[in-house]
């Protein structure tokens, strides 16, 4: 299934930026940044489950939010991009 993972993390403390780039490194770990903060991942019940246990276990619940987004289709097929356009496609290899 295809989802999309936004976070915002409260950055105001050391600690608070530390668990934003482990954040970031775990949903790296999923998927490909869209944005500086959100995520496109195609994963399946275990990995999902697996992801948001992993950021269950990183963020603290009462300064960061995070938000998975369920798409019923594929998240290619419900995007519509405006101005600068990514040189990727979820589930496609990059070629470096």
């Amino acid at each position: 299934m295809d989802v999309l993972v936004t976070y915002d993390i409260d950055t105001t403390t050391l600690e608070g930026e530390r668990r934003l780039t482990r954040v970031a490194r775990i949903c790296e770990g999923f998927g490909v940044r869209a944005q500086f903060s959100v995520f496109e991942c195609r994963l399946g019940p275990v990995a999902l489950a697996r992801l948001i246990a992993c950021l269950e276990d990183e963020i603290d619940a009462a300064a960061d939010s995070v938000n998975i987004y369920h798409f019923a289709g594929t998240i290619r097929d419900a995007r519509l991009s405006l101005g600068q356009q990514k040189s990727h496609e979820l589930g496609e290899p990059w070629i470096f």
